[in-house]
């Protein structure tokens, strides 16, 4: 793919990562069942065969790619002192790589150990002390990225695919690595590219025979373009949910069960709950899955007039919380007839995303069902002390958020970067149009294409300058 050609060519200008060997921690920073200390580079090998003794005698620079040796690890191996220099540090399986068949595309060695946090961060001292040098963040993507192995937007999903916290989001990230959105969006590029060939072959070459440009299928095409960028733009504001959760907070009148369906989609007793009125007093947080969408839930303080300071600063501050979330469970009691706090917390929803849940549901109904469905368009009846409902309110949320149409296979938007791409190509093919529409000279037209087409090849990296590739791997962990 050319965005893969461009990883190479920046690499052919810079002459970046060229005769350096890197190693870092490639697991976890935490205890675990193992640990791996990846090293990659063009000796690699050599490196890791001053830190490894194989259990057969054989060195790892003379193995076949996608081979493994079991032996244990130690500090390097100095020319002159004898094996009783060396401090062993574990048992270990090395595994080899060859470039190019590697995730970098370098000679690559993995020394896969126990994984406890000292020893690996003393086996990783003694790759660094054996010559290699330590890798930055996202160093072995980049050096993927660099040797051609994958594209800039397949990188980008990489890191989306290690933050990912639910099942739509890590499938929406591997589809990114496999090129879904570099695909989609060659698409979109190859037809804009056709509608300027177009376009320059008939103004430059009159005396051809080239098919005279039919403005009102030229207008199609361009609209066509126009929705397809729009539709990766929603994939955006859709997908963010998914990757970083959205703010929601829980509101309602003292009492209505709002720190139990807190404590509900916790899993815990976050919240405290007593049936004395004006018991949260203060803000409580947490995150929680919730069905595939992460809710950075705030539980409330109940709104109502009182003249407890205390807990009057605590209403000011819920009220407050309304105004910014991005998602708010109304609590209602439905056991109560509606008073004038759940009337106003009805008013503070208008405008923002949110879900009536009708708690207590399995105690005698006096709510005013009728005033809670002109006013909502989602509604859950659950009683959140016997823990039921979560399923329905899963599907609200769900629906209301609109995160159920989202097809990962489709291709979408991931990073703030590739979105701000992609805006300008919006805006120029808007301006295309404009440009038909008023009847303006077809130069205009291919010039505002040939923008769009441009802002699409800094999307995929095809056009990415190095300080844009500086960028986007600043983001990475290090090790990966």
């Amino acid at each position: 793919m050319e965005s893969r050609e461009q990883g190479r060519e920046i690499r052919r200008e810079t002459g970046e990562v060229s005769g350096s060997t890197v190693a870092a921690i490639s697991t976890a920073q935490a205890p675990g069942g193992i640990g791996i200390v990846r090293i990659s580079g063009p000796k690699a090998l050599e490196v890791a065969d001053r830190v490894f003794t194989a259990k057969s005698g054989k060195l790892l620079k003379d193995q076949k790619g996608y081979t493994m040796l079991y032996g244990r690890v130690h500090t390097p191996i100095e020319e002159g002192p004898g094996p009783e220099e060396q401090e062993d540090l574990d048992e270990a399986l090395a595994f080899v790589y060859r470039a190019p068949a590697s995730f970098t595309g370098e000679d690559v060695a993995e020394l896969s150990c126990h994984g406890g946090l000292y020893l690996l961060r003393q086996l990783l001292q003694a790759v660094l002390d054996a010559g290699a040098s330590p890798a930055g963040p996202g160093e072995f993507t980049r050096r993927a990225f660099l040797n051609g192995k994958m594209g800039l937007t397949e990188a980008e999903s990489v890191m989306e695919l290690i933050s990912a916290k639910g099942k739509q989001a890590a499938r929406a990230a591997l589809a990114g690595r496999d090129g879904a959105l570099e695909k989609k969006i060659r698409g979109l590029r190859e037809e804009l590219l056709g509608l300027c060939a177009h376009l320059d072959a008939w103004a430059d070459y009159p005396e051809e025979e080239i098919p005279a440009v039919d403005t009102k299928n030229l207008a199609a095409s361009v609209e066509k373009a126009e929705l397809q960028v729009q539709e990766l733009l929603d994939s955006f504001e859709t997908g963010k949910i998914l990757r970083e959760g959205v703010e929601t907070v829980i509101a309602g009148r003292p009492n209505a069960g709002k720190s139990t369906l807190m404590n509900l989609l916790s899993g815990c007793q976050r919240s405290i709950v007593t049936e004395i009125p004006g018991t949260t007093r203060d803000i409580v947080e947490e995150t929680v899955l919730l069905g595939e969408i992460p809710l950075r839930l705030a539980d409330t303080a109940g709104l109502r007039f009182t003249e407890d300071p205390v807990e009057s600063i605590g209403v000011e501050k819920a009220r407050q919380r309304l105004r910014t979330a991005g998602l708010i469970l109304a609590v209602f009691d439905s056991s109560l007839p509606l008073n004038q706090e759940d009337r106003e917390l009805v008013e503070a929803c208008r405008d923002v995303p949110a879900v009536a849940v009708i708690n207590k549901s399995d105690l005698e109904s006096k709510i005013d069902d009728q005033y809670i469905k002109d006013n909502f368009k989602q509604i859950v009846y659950i009683s959140a002390l016997a823990g039921q409902g979560l399923k329905e309110l899963s599907q609200s949320v769900t629906g209301l958020l609109r995160t159920g149409d989202l097809d990962p296979q489709e291709g979408m938007l991931f990073t703030q970067r590739q979105r701000d791409a992609a805006r300008k190509a919006e805006i120029c093919i808007k301006e295309a149009r404009d440009a038909l529409s008023m009847g303006m000279t077809l130069d205009a037209v291919t010039v505002s294409l040939e923008g769009a087409v441009s802002a699409l090849l800094e999307l995929t990296g095809e056009r990415a300058s190095q300080a844009v590739v500086e960028q986007v791997f600043s983001r990475f962990c290090v090790g990966k």
